[in-house]
């Protein structure tokens, strides 16, 4: 039988391995991207709520337009 912690064992390395090679940002980098996802959030949802409360006066509109 196989031992199972073997498998395990590799793919931890190989992880390590891996993250190691990987480019990480800097803390300078880091705040700025974050700044700019939550700047880029924020007017995703203005957006989205000027267009909603938008829609909905129009098909109140049409709705009481139509039922005269």
């Amino acid at each position: 039988m196989a031992n199972p912690f073997r498998s395990a064992r590799l793919f931890v390395s190989e992880l390590i391995g891996e993250l190691q090679k990987a480019s990480w940002p800097t803390k300078t980098e880091l705040k700025d991207s974050t700044i700019v996802v939550i700047v880029a959030c924020l007017l995703l949802g203005l957006f989205t709520s000027i267009s909603d409360f938008a829609l909905l006066n129009v098909v109140n509109a049409v709705t009481e337009w139509v039922s005269r």
